[in-house]
């Protein structure tokens, strides 16, 4: 059979041999990832490393790769939202698994195990400012996965229908989706300290989170559905815009993921932590710990 060639209009090749947007080459890739929204919080992460490797910079893709107490570790920033999830998962699978020289596929395929590190908005009683959420599965409003062949077979698509009934969800908005993260790798990381739930990823901070500044919301009781809804015993934990593409990318190329992210903003009781940056070195010292 002949082997698949990636042109360079698809897969886009910087000159030095790395990834176009990450800017990263095959090398400089460790096997585990810690993706984190904030460019910022990259450093934050190292400052754990023993030794550090090597640092790239490109727009909000931000990245360091080093050790952690004897396991090679890559931080990499993501900035917000769905759609640089979807630019970089698709270009750590291809530092992973496409030969830069030939463009085509290697034999053997590299699995990564990656978990983003988020903040997120608490949607219960029992989701407070400060506590840590592994989103088990994410209900994704960004629609992303929905252009991508296979979605249903990695999809929950029982709580799609079930969700979907419950919001009397308008067709204008795009069909969501339900991406299921790694189960062994929540176990890994989730341990017996994180709360495990239902995580929604909006495709904005405003309307699609139910905020009202000075547009209207299509639905003004939507967030009152989504802290009702139940399915199979668990319940809607947190908003957050990232952990759908990532479970959901992560599970069609054959790679570990998860999310975990710290609530700075409970919408239930309306109360929020400004000074989080304070304290989210203790979640990402678990996760260091953990992977």
């Amino acid at each position: 059979m002949t082997q698949k060639i990636f042109p360079p209009s698809e897969l886009i090749i910087n000159a030095d041999g790395s990834a176009f947007h990450l800017h990263l080459r095959t090398e400089q890739l460790a096997d585990r990832v810690i993706l984190v929204g904030d460019p910022g919080r990259v450093s934050t992460v190292a400052e754990h490393f023993s030794e550090k490797e090597c640092e790239v910079s490109s727009r909000e893709f931000h990245s360091i790769t080093g050790t952690y107490q004897g396991k090679r570790i890559t931080v990499l920033s993501t900035g917000i939202g769905c759609d640089n999830i979807d630019i970089v998962m698709t270009e750590l699978d291809a530092l992973a698994n496409i030969d830069f020289n030939t463009r085509t596929e290697k034999p053997d395929h590299r699995t990564l195990t990656i978990v983003r590190i988020g903040t997120c908005g608490g949607l219960q009683p029992f989701t407070p400012t400060g506590c840590f959420i592994a989103s088990v599965k994410s209900i994704g409003f960004d629609g992303l996965l929905n252009y991508y062949d296979g979605r249903n077979e990695v999809c929950d698509l029982q709580l799609e229908a079930a969700f979907k009934k419950h919001m009397n969800w308008s067709p204008l908005k795009g069909a969501p989706y339900v991406a299921v993260a790694n189960p062994d790798l929540i176990e890994q990381i989730a341990q017996n300290d994180m709360v495990r739930g239902y995580t929604i990823a909006c495709g904005g901070f405003y309307g699609p989170q139910g905020r009202q500044i000075r547009l209207r919301i299509q639905d003004p009781q939507q967030n009152e559905k989504v802290e009702a809804f139940e399915y199979d015993g668990m319940k809607i934990c947190n908003f957050e815009m990232e952990s759908s593409a990532l479970a959901g990318l992560s599970s069609l190329l054959g790679h570990r993921a998860m999310t975990c992210c710290m609530v700075i903003a409970n919408r239930y009781t309306t109360e929020m932590n400004t000074e989080y940056k304070n304290s989210i070195d203790t979640l990402i010292t678990k996760v260091l710990d953990r992977i």
